[in-house]
């Protein structure tokens, strides 16, 4: 049984390799409050120090993957003045930051609702795995709000012009509408969603984990720097790559596959 003085629970097991995050406050749709932020970051960084994780997923309990921010704090905050608001809203900024620095990807699986921040989330992750019934959407407007953080990661994953669409109307779309639109990668059927998951993380948990982590961390060190400086940049990580084991090991494999064909 869960602890009902946490916000979110860790499960470990199959696939090898893989650790899963859950948000645990389904009763109120997984909404992100102060502390679920803390955990959550608290978590990440506890797993990418580990280094028998080679990735992990994120999804909430019950029928939502998380509904956004939790009203009741953004109101309570509102009240205590802009200085909190702003520590608040920071907190949740750090997190986004912090995931896409850690050093194994992070798979968001979601069904049911991923919305307002709770959407943020889910793209904040490197890749999103979606039930045909999930929905995903950026209200905030609806309620005299702005999608302020998540929309520079939504600028990221779709054009301009969609983007503002999105979040001018506080649209919400299906699973197929968010993969055709880029913030989707997978849509799964609801009916083995589980299992369909359970493979894909298995098969991205068994590429070398030191050859995923050093792409993940120039596919985000690049962005926004100038070709020249890119180059450079993934010069240094290739070098980098040279040098470690599982690199070694898959060139040694390679080339006595080679003299072998021979």
């Amino acid at each position: 049984m869960a602890d009902p003085g946490r916000q979110i629970r860790i499960e470990r097991g199959a696939p090898r390799g893989v650790a899963t995050i859950v948000l645990d406050r389904p009763e109120r749709r997984n909404a992100l409050n102060a502390a679920l932020v803390t955990e959550l970051r608290s978590a990440l960084a506890g797993l990418s120090a580990d280094e028998s994780v080679h990735v992990v997923a994120l999804r909430g309990e019950g029928k939502d993957f998380c509904a956004g921010a939790d009203l009741r704090e953004v109101r309570d905050s509102a009240e205590a003045g802009v200085l909190t608001s702003l520590e608040d809203a920071q907190a949740l900024g750090d997190l986004f930051v912090e995931m896409r620095r850690l050093r194994p990807p992070v798979v968001a699986l979601v069904r049911g609702r991923a919305l307002a921040g709770g959407c943020g989330l889910a793209t904040a992750c490197d890749l999103v795995l979606a039930a045909e019934s999930a929905r995903f959407g950026y209200p905030e407007v609806g309620l005299g709000f702005v999608p302020a953080m998540v929309m520079s990661i939504l600028r990221r994953s779709v054009g301009e012009t969609r983007a503002f669409e999105l979040v001018a109307l506080g649209l919400t779309i299906d699973a197929a509408t968010a993969s055709e639109y880029g913030i989707v990668n997978r849509v799964l059927l609801d009916d083995g969603f589980e299992v369909a998951c359970e493979a894909f993380l298995g098969e991205l948990a068994d590429r070398s984990a030191s050859a995923v982590a050093l792409t993940k961390r120039l596919f985000y060190q690049i962005d926004g720097v100038d070709f020249e400086a890119a180059i450079r940049t993934g010069a240094e990580v290739n070098a980098l790559a040279r040098l470690t084991d599982d690199c070694q090991a898959g060139i040694a494999q390679f080339l006595d596959r080679k003299d072998e064909d021979r």
